[in-house]
């Protein structure tokens, strides 16, 4: 294998596929990055055996070849070269792969690419296509309320429901629940229920800042791997096999109080008080007064924490129904405002024992719902 490329490339095309890599591996070959030319590029894959990403990057090709490098060796290395042309080689017979870049020349002991876990392949179930910022807006807004923990596997995941001229993504992690609901501009081929794992739908999200072409999303028919494939790069994972909760039933059909709120203030008063909410469990009351007699309503978000001190701050809303307390946890609330773009939200609640609801106001493809808090009021 012989070639050139530029550094910048390089760099950026191994920051992409080696979030892949795992931190440890009894597998020698996933600690590795596999180099390979392909019609005129070069190739780069990473896999941690449950999920695998590979990116093809720009480069003047002069012999074809293949061979897999320490990933982290080879990326902080390159990370570290002036930004010039990287000349790459492997020797015809060895692994040995020898890199020139300006004045700096580095020598690695690769293994051989055959023996590099292969990437399944996904090609005997369906495709859907769906736009790169209306899949990133979705995952944005699912994605941070999947359970971090194994206790439950299927709720690391995201549901991902793909259904006539919908595709319907939800994230709960026993706490809260996130649901999206994303139109699509044809039929979708037949209805398909999986569970995508919530860590590779969030590598599709940071790929997409760059993407313009279509986002090709590819379920095989076992229903066992799933492929998002993008102009210059693919994400191919396995999909966790169980049963994910009927969150339908979750989220409240009816309310006792609403309130609109907008957007920003909301955000920001909840931020002053998750400071003081740090010493306090973490805990947010919110308070809502109907308005009457011309005045408008009032939200009061406040938190308190014993021995430190407490915080109390009055927004103005439109309210409707009765007078409502609910608490909340100060990174559960902040968590989803800071992902929707609209100007204002609404807040329905029951009582302060029962689920708050968050909807946008002007948006019907998206619902949140947050467990309370039980607090002394």
């Amino acid at each position: 294998m012989k070639l050139s490329c530029l550094q910048d490339n390089l760099t950026k095309g191994l920051s992409i596929v080696g979030r892949a890599v795992p931190v440890r591996s009894t597998l020698p070959q996933a600690s590795h990055v596999k180099l390979e030319t392909d019609q005129g590029r070069l190739k780069l894959v990473a896999t941690d055996l449950t999920m695998a990403v590979t990116c093809w990057i720009g480069a003047q090709v002069e012999e074809e070849g293949s061979v897999t490098v320490p990933a982290r060796l080879l990326t902080d290395f390159v990370a570290s070269l002036p930004s010039e042309k990287i000349d790459l080689e492997v020797p015809a017979r060895g692994n040995q792969l020898h890199i020139t870049c300006g004045r700096n020349e580095a020598t690695m002991a690769g293994m051989d690419a055959a023996d590099f876990p292969p990437v399944p392949s996904v090609d005997d179930g369906f495709s859907i296509n769906l736009a790169p910022a209306d899949l990133s807006k979705a995952i944005a807004q699912v994605q941070f309320a999947a359970a971090t923990d194994d206790t439950r596997p299927v709720l690391t995941g995201i549901h991902t429901l793909a259904e006539e001229q919908t595709l319907t993504l939800a994230a709960a992690d026993g706490f809260r629940l996130a649901v999206h609901k994303l139109a699509l501009t044809e039929d979708v081929p037949e209805r398909a229920e999986v569970i995508v794992p919530a860590r590779a739908l969030r590598e599709v999200e940071r790929m997409l800042s760059d993407e313009t072409g279509q986002v090709e999303m590819s379920i095989n028919a076992g229903h066992t791997q799933v492929l998002f494939k993008m102009d210059s790069a693919e994400i191919v994972a396995t999909l966790i096999q169980g049963t994910f909760p009927n969150y339908g039933q979750l989220i409240p059909s009816s309310f006792t109080s609403r309130a609109e709120i907008e957007m920003k203030p909301f955000l920001q008063e909840t931020r002053i008080s998750a400071i003081f909410a740090r010493d306090g469990a973490g805990i947010v009351r919110l308070q809502m007064d109907p308005s009457g007699d011309g005045r408008p309503g009032k939200l009061t978000i406040s938190a308190r924490a014993e021995e430190i001190g407490e915080h109390r701050g009055d927004m103005d809303v439109k309210m409707e129904g009765e007078e409502s307390k609910i608490a909340f946890n100060s990174r559960y609330l902040q968590d989803v405002l800071q992902v929707l773009e609209v100007e204002s939200i609404a807040l329905e609640t029951t009582s302060p024992s029962s689920p708050g609801v968050l909807r946008p106001i002007g948006d019907d493809t998206y619902v949140h719902v947050v467990m309370p808090m039980f607090v002394q009021w």
